[in-house]
């Protein structure tokens, strides 16, 4: 999975997504667009300089997403609720 940057910004592809946070693709705009699914865009500093981290909140999930600069996903994680 890779992430792409679009004017400065972070872009995921809904079909990455969507799997993700156990919803179909089609499901992820609306979600969005509804305020369901809360994105997070971090940059690192020192150490993790040149890398980036995306988190998504939905429904008591927590999908984490750390990037290498050409955003290329080096490591992601998967949280609900009560964990």
């Amino acid at each position: 999975m890779k992430i792409q940057m679009q004017e400065g910004q972070p872009v995921i592809d809904a079909a990455d997504l969507g799997p993700l946070l156990g919803l179909e693709p089609a499901a992820v705009h609306e979600g969005m667009r509804r305020g369901e699914i809360i994105s997070r865009y971090e940059t690192g500093q020192d150490e993790d300089a040149g890398r980036f981290r995306l988190t998504f909140f939905y429904v008591g999930t927590r999908v984490r997403l750390t990037c290498a600069e050409d955003g290329t996903v080096i490591s992601r994680s998967k949280t609900t609720a009560g964990q």
